[in-house]
């Protein structure tokens, strides 16, 4: 993997190629700090960070893997492909709240995952800087507190069952931290929210 950090242009430039060496149809779901480097969010990320979706079963091909790493070796750029899914189990729905990215490409359509499925991923790694990632989520109303605590009850009794040493206590601990230093932001915020 490259030790280059990727700015947006870079990334751009990075969707384009990988539509160019793809050739056919298929979606890209960008993740965390991914979506939020091509929103503007940010100014850096230190990898890119995505998942991929094939209109005719050729995300598991040969065919598009390959396009990728052409992509990527041709722009030198760190890439990572990766699901939430991998770490937590999704919330019902999650496809219908991948949001658009408005990127103009020729095959590829291109969108961020769900933000309520890539917060609760975050949130169960529980480092800081991945709390900021969902603060930021909030901040531009991506996700509410609202919403997460309604997804939350129908995810959490999958938790030890669909992932790896997923601890629902120890999720609930991180994500009451998380509301913590959301209230703190937020010194207005409702009582439900702390």
């Amino acid at each position: 993997m490259s030790s280059r950090v990727v700015d947006r242009q870079a990334l751009i430039r990075f969707l384009e190629q990988f539509d160019h060496f793809c050739g056919r149809p298929g979606s890209v779901f960008l993740v965390g700090e991914t979506s939020q480097l091509l929103e503007g969010w940010r100014r850096w990320a230190s990898f890119i960070e995505l998942t991929l979706e094939a209109d005719d079963a050729l995300a598991d091909g040969p065919a598009y893997r390959q396009a990728l790493e052409l992509a990527q070796s041709e722009l030198d750029l760190p890439v990572v492909v990766e699901s939430p899914a991998e770490v937590i189990p999704l919330p019902d729905g999650w496809e219908a709240r991948a949001r658009p990215a408005h990127l103009s490409t020729q095959w590829l359509r291109v969108f961020h995952f769900d933000p309520y499925s890539v917060s609760f991923r975050f949130i169960a790694r529980g480092d800081e800087p991945d709390y900021h990632l969902v603060l930021q989520y909030l901040s531009h109303g991506w996700v509410s507190v609202e919403a997460m605590d309604d997804l939350l009850e129908s995810v959490l009794p999958r938790f030890t069952a669909e992932t790896i040493a997923q601890d629902p206590a120890e999720f609930r601990r991180r994500y009451k931290g998380l509301l913590q230093m959301w209230h703190t932001m937020r010194p207005g915020a409702t009582r439900r929210e702390s």
